[in-house]
């Protein structure tokens, strides 16, 4: 099998806070990772996109946004066409629209959800602040499209035997979730990095090494690779390697014979789909 992608997006990354890919295969039934990659701005994202021929990767970021917002916007209802318009605004009208919207509707249902946020527990895609997860598919998809990235469900598949980069939208905290329940593993205030969020660290790498989730696959590491996510207090690190996990999991359904990588076959093509939800 192929090159796997895991990554941990940021929409304004800085050498403090970096956007983060894990590289790794699968290699006799395990999940070898093979290096970690920090992006420092999104140029330098853009650049490492095209940088190899072939790949499936998994990203933490939204590829969609919610067929009710769109629809109550007057956007175009085609995937593309929404993507393109949605990346010809600044972020101040992103919020703006956003905040509208929101204002607009009663207390507890202020924002509209896409279909897969309900089974991956997932924020709204529209969510501007906490995580900027809007930001964040304003800033990454546009740079996936032009990168020539096949978005699975979103577009038409392309013609078979063409080297293909293959991007799945990932969630790392379905495999946190499904390991830890509530219990935190990570966070970028330094007064918060906790021994107990030390230990829940150390107890997902366990499970993802020993291969006791839910997507069976063994993910192996080094000692130094091991210490290096241990102590990556952000879990920046360890969320790419989530995702990568979650990449594996889609490369196994292609392989299998799946020809969405795992995702639904109904799956709304203008909302998209969260790998493995």
């Amino acid at each position: 099998m192929g090159l796997l992608v895991g990554c941990d997006f940021s929409s304004s990354p800085t050498a403090r806070k970096a956007i983060v890919c894990a590289r790794g295969s699968q290699v006799r039934g395990r999940l070898v990772l093979d290096g970690l990659d920090k992006i420092h701005s999104l140029d330098a994202f853009s650049q490492w996109l095209r940088k190899e021929p072939q790949w499936v990767g998994a990203f933490d970021l939204p590829f969609g946004l919610p067929r009710e917002l769109v629809a109550a916007l007057d956007w175009p209802l085609q995937w593309e066409a929404c993507m393109r318009h949605y990346a010809s605004l600044t972020r101040e009208e992103i919020r703006n629209l956003f905040a509208a919207f929101c204002d607009a509707r009663p207390a507890g249902s202020k924002f509209a959800h896409r279909a897969t946020d309900h089974p991956a527990q997932s924020s709204p895609s529209m969510k501007w602040v906490n995580p900027p997860v809007a930001f964040m598919l304003h800033a990454g998809v546009p740079r996936l499209l032009d990168a020539g990235v096949y978005l699975v469900g979103l577009q038409p598949p392309p013609p078979v035997g063409l080297p293909l980069r293959v991007a799945l939208e990932a969630y790392p905290g379905l495999v946190a979730r499904s390991v830890l329940g509530k219990r935190s593993y990570k966070s970028d205030d330094k007064s918060k990095q906790t021994p107990d969020r030390l230990i829940a660290r150390k107890d997902l790498l366990n499970a993802l090494e020993t291969g006791q989730t839910r997507w069976q696959l063994h993910v192996k590491l080094t000692h130094a690779q091991r210490d290096s996510l241990v102590d990556d207090a952000s879990g920046d690190s360890l969320d790419a390697v989530m995702c990568l996990l979650m990449a594996g999991w889609a490369e196994v359904q292609q392989q299998n014979g799946h020809p969405l990588y795992g995702l639904p076959s109904n799956l709304d093509p203008l909302e998209g789909w969260i790998v493995s939800a």
